[in-house]
């Protein structure tokens, strides 16, 4: 017969506490732990249970998912819609404030009458698309970028507005006429299919992309500009995307931002330090969003 030992002889052997040893003998996680008199007597040669790990907090987009789902106001999913909407769009050149933007996402209606004064119709319409355009890069974060969901992104993008209303513009598919971001010139249309499967294809066969990867494939679209308008929300989009999936802090470019945002893109291929700088400045700022919903990263 194996030797046995008391509980307090084993606590002692695994440098645990007493207690700790009796919860693993009453739930019989300790093999031929048996109570002998009264008392637990563990066999000399057993083994130290591996303690169970408590379960994980929701991550980030578990949140975001489960507040859409249920549509729970006032917390990060509802932060995540204005903000990223609102800066998004105003770093294009949107004239929605701040606050008409959360009003159009709170009710999903516009201002009455004379409130809305001097602003555009596609500014109100692309708004309203943008909302949809985050709820569908939630629902899809787990998968693979794709040439159809990035149209797709566009086509919900630009729906609607008077773009839409004109063939030229191809809404929801590469551009036919030639672009130019910042008055640098872009990826000619007859090349924009190419280079864009070229694009994808370099990033899906990174095995887990870091952060400095998805600036890199941001640069990448950019300079591409494969939509006749819309580039640049999508492409953050995108961003916001794709550090959901990897459990990277994602981050919105806040227009007061917009200045050394551009600067960074224009200057990527000699000084990836200035792009880089403000994403992590942009991502420290979100993080003070989740440190105030108790979130953690």
């Amino acid at each position: 017969m194996r030797a046995k030992k008391s509980v307090k002889q084993i606590a002692e052997k695994w440098q645990i506490s007493e207690r700790q040893v009796r919860d693993f003998c009453e739930n019989g996680r300790i093999k031929g732990a048996e109570i002998i008199n009264g008392s637990w007597q563990i066999p000399e040669t057993a083994e130290k249970p591996v303690r169970k790990n408590r379960a994980a907090p929701p991550s980030l987009l578990e949140i975001l998912r489960r507040e859409d789902d249920h549509r729970i106001r006032g917390g990060i999913y509802h932060k995540v819609q204005i903000e990223l909407t609102y800066n998004s769009n105003h770093i294009e050149g949107s004239t929605l404030t701040h606050n008409q933007t959360r009003y159009i996402f709170e009710t999903n209606t516009i201002l009455p009458e004379g409130k809305f004064k001097g602003v555009k119709t596609d500014d109100i319409i692309e708004t309203a698309n943008h909302f949809r355009c985050i709820d569908y890069i939630i629902e899809n974060t787990n998968r693979h970028l794709t040439e159809n969901l990035i149209k797709n992104l566009h086509f919900m993008l630009k729906n609607g507005t008077s773009d839409s209303l004109e063939n030229w513009f191809n809404v929801g598919d590469y551009k036919k006429l030639p672009n130019e971001v910042g008055g640098l010139p872009t990826t000619p249309p007859e090349k924009v299919k190419t280079e864009m499967k070229n694009l994808l294809n370099w990033y899906n066969e990174l095995k887990r992309p870091s952060l400095n990867k998805l600036l890199e494939f941001h640069y990448r679209f950019e300079k591409i500009h494969p939509f006749q308008d819309g580039n640049g929300r999508i492409g953050r989009l995108i961003l916001f995307k794709e550090c959901l999936g990897l459990g990277i802090v994602p981050f919105i470019i806040d227009d007061d931002l917009k200045l050394f945002y551009y600067r960074g893109l224009n200057n990527w291929p000699r000084e990836k330090g200035y792009l880089k700088d403000t994403c992590l400045t942009a991502q420290d700022r979100f993080k003070t969003y989740l440190d105030y919903f108790e979130i953690p990263y």
